[in-house]
């Protein structure tokens, strides 16, 4: 029986639990040095002094760097930048501009890690302060054109958009929007360098190992080959670890001038600027519709904030290009520059702010047209993607819609808004549409059979605690024949086979079919050297007459002819042999939309004097195509709704608008969702099956879970309390106002 899908513990599990599951910072390397990050206090000028007399002198200490005794880089350090997600504009101490709050502007590394913080603090610079913009009010007023997104153009429009706002008999027109989130995972950044003479070994904490070794080579001048990235275990991403920042680089110019390998962890103040953030949005929404509900007209112009050293756009429109049947529709993308660190990808970038504000103004339209929510969608529903004009690869949001419902209890919800109350409590019940692309990048993975009859498959992808190890070991024991515990699955190595950036939710849907390839390929050598042996009972058989059967090569018309994989080998010298795959996507997507699809449905009880909100519940349907593994599929799910209740009533990050530095950096302040806060959660994922996406059907699941929650909480909040609140986070104070 195939245990591809099927609810396996994860194969790392007792390495989590007993902690010898090793992490970035965790690697014993001999003559460890350590480093400190000294960051500006201010958010825009030059450094015009620099007094690091003190730190030099003190104990421990072994170099001070700054702009003013950094090595020179190539091309000033710039060669990193416009390569997403890999690249971006990076502070390296090149010259001495500051243009953000936060902003690496030094150095200290001494013998341990405690000196290093000590002489860090006696590092004093005197900054010569100019005009910084810290307002997004203010930024927006002077809005940049990105002139892309993603892919795609920044801007776009079908049909005639004034025709279909006349032709509507119901009109939404509304701004919503979204604040700055920090990513926050539980293990901050962290790397260590290691040069042994030209040749430099990172191991540092990154969604992106081969991304990590070109970017870094790049931008030193060295070549890729003698750059070597390891990262068995990610201690979480979100995005924010996709790409290569400043500290990276950081830490091997600090080991190349200490002469030794040096540690550079973020503290969690850090974390807020230098490593990327979600960043502000306002959208604002324009919804027509015919008396029947059908949408004559939409449109969705998106402001975002971005900083002054990079143009990077949340793309929050691009969801509704493709969501709804809209004959007539206008999407804008804009940007106001900030004096802030550069944002970045953060899980669901664009569709988790995007979904936000278009699942709020049909849930606002769907009061307007006295229709139930989910029939207003499904009146809308796209029978294929109306901006690309291509069929679905799958789509299984119709039953999304009908399970999350049914399991919800939607049908018991009165649609008044303050309709519904338990005493003091108001009770509110929404729902929303999630999705999220599906993604598939090229990727390669070596398969290897030992001498024992166990394997050993490889591929350079990444574990950002999802369940990687677990789903490809699955995988490559189905198409090699082998029980699990004889199978290793080996990743989190830029020397290993190259795959793709574990973001875009794409590990599965890339990495999977060429570790699948490759391990069918080595099975197949197996087979050739079986049936090639005069010695063995398989000789002269026809290979597809044969089977593989927990580690033993089986005839099908005759099972009494059998051999183990070993037997094999060992008549063979007792040698490994392997295979090589690569996997990548073909035309389909110039021939099918891709994406995932699902329902969210969410109650709230708001508390009729004090305003506050808990979610004791949420139901979610999703249509993910063929789930690899039904026990880390339903985590990662899990996963992205806990993120949404934290989008959607807690998480913002504050600023002091005269610094330009965040105030609330620190978990005790930056607030997220603990276990008190997070109900009953009901995930279920509805049967769906896509032969375009990759050989295995499946499809990313890392983000879809978050898309939409938002949205569902907010539209719960106002039918509670008949309080419509567009602004996130949805906090008392505004249910109360």
């Amino acid at each position: 029986m195939s245990v591809t899908g099927q609810p396996l513990n994860r194969v790392d599990g007792i390495r989590k639990v007993t902690g010898t599951a090793t992490f970035s910072a965790e690697h014993k390397i001999p003559r460890l040095a350590h480093a400190v990050l000294v960051t500006s206090t201010i958010p825009s000028g030059r450094i015009t002094r620099v007094d690091s007399a003190e730190a030099e002198r003190m104990r421990g200490v072994i170099a001070v760097i700054t702009h003013l005794n950094a090595p020179r880089l190539p091309s000033a350090g710039k060669a990193a930048a416009g390569e997403p997600p890999a690249g971006r504009v990076l502070n390296l101490l090149q010259d001495d501009r500051v243009h953000y709050n936060n902003q690496p502007v030094g150095l200290v590394v001494a013998d341990t890690f405690e000196h290093a913080v000590d002489a860090a603090r006696r590092v004093r610079l005197t900054y010569h302060a100019e005009q910084a913009t810290t307002d997004f009010e203010k930024a927006k007023l002077q809005q940049v054109d990105p002139k892309k997104a993603k892919n795609g153009p920044a801007d776009t429009n079908r049909g005639k958009l004034d025709e279909g706002i006349a032709a509507g008999v119901a009109q939404i027109d509304a701004a919503y929007r979204t604040p700055v989130e920090h990513h926050n995972p539980m293990e901050p950044h962290a790397t260590i360098a290691v040069w042994e003479g030209d040749h430099l070994t990172l191991y540092d904490s990154t969604q992106y190992v081969t991304g990590d070794r070109n970017t870094v080579a790049r931008t030193l001048g060295i070549s890729p080959d003698k750059v070597r990235v390891i990262c068995p275990y990610v201690g979480g991403g979100f995005g924010s670890k996709g790409s290569t920042w400043s500290h990276v680089v950081l830490a091997a110019m600090a080991a190349r001038r200490a002469g030794r390998p040096v540690k550079l962890v973020l503290d969690r103040p850090q974390m807020f600027g230098p490593v990327g953030h979600r960043p502000h949005t306002e959208q604002r929404m324009l919804l027509a519709a015919a008396k029947d509900g059908a949408l004559t007209a939409v449109r969705h112009n998106v402001v975002a904030s971005t900083s002054f050293q990079e143009d990077w756009l949340e793309t929050s429109a691009l969801v509704t290009r493709m969501m709804y049947a809209a004959p007539n529709q206008q999407t804008t993308h804009r940007l106001g520059r900030l004096n802030t660190g550069t944002p970045t990808f953060t899980r669901a970038p664009g569709e988790a702010s995007g979904s936000f504000a278009l699942e709020c103004a049909m849930d606002e339209l769907a009061y307007e047209l006295k229709v139930d929510p989910v029939d207003l969608r499904l009146r809308n529903y796209a029978e294929r993607d109306p901006e690309k004009n291509k069929p679905w690869s799958s789509n299984a949001l119709r039953e999304c819609y009908r399970v999350g419902a049914e399991r919800f209890g939607w049908a018991k919800r009165d649609p008044r808004p303050m309709s519904m109350r338990n005493g003091n409590t108001l009770i509110g019940m929404g729902m929303a549409t999630a999705t999220y692309p599906a993604n598939r990048s090229a990727a390669t993975a070596t398969a290897r059979i030992l001498p024992d009859g166990s394997a050993l498959v490889q591929s350079g992808t990444q574990d950002l605690g999802t369940g990687t190890y677990t789903v490809m070991t699955q995988v490559a024991a189905d198409a090699l024949g082998l029980p699990v515990d004889k199978v290793r699955f080996e990743l989190g190595d830029s020397a290993l086979p190259k795959a793709p950036v574990s973001g875009g939710s794409q590990s599965v849907a890339s990495v999977s079919p060429a570790v699948q390839a490759a391990a069918a390929a080595v099975r197949d050598k197996l087979v050739a050297l079986a049936i090639a042996d005069r010695g063995s009972p398989l000789a002269g058989a026809s290979a597809a007459d044969i089977a593989s059967d927990n580690g033993w090569l089986v005839l099908t018309s005759a099972p009494d002819r059998r051999e183990p994989y070993a037997a094999v080998l060992a008549r063979h010298g007792g040698r490994p042999i392997e295979a090589s795959a690569e996997a990548k996507p073909g035309s389909e997507k110039e021939e099918y939309s891709m994406h995932s699809f699902g329902a969210v449905f969410a109650e709230v009880h708001v508390d009729a004097e004090l305003g506050e909100i808990r979610v004791p519940r949420i139901s979610a349907a999703y249509g993910v195509g063929r789930l690899l593994n039904e026990k880390t599929g339903h985590s990662q799910l899990m996963g992205g709704v806990v993120w949404g209740v934290g989008m959607a009533l807690m998480e913002a990050t504050e600023y002091d608008l005269r610094t330009g530095r965040p105030v609330n950096a620190n978990l005790a302040e930056y607030h997220v969702p603990v276990n008190a806060d997070i109900g009953v959660i009901d995930i279920v994922v509805v049967p769906e099956k896509d032969a375009q996406i990759n050989p295995l059907g499946a499809k990313g699941i890392g983000e879809i879970g978050i898309t939409g929650v938002a949205a569902a909480i907010a539209n719960a909040v106002y039918h509670a309390t008949g309080k419509r609140v567009r602004d996130l986070p949805i906090t008392l104070d505004k249910v109360l106002t």
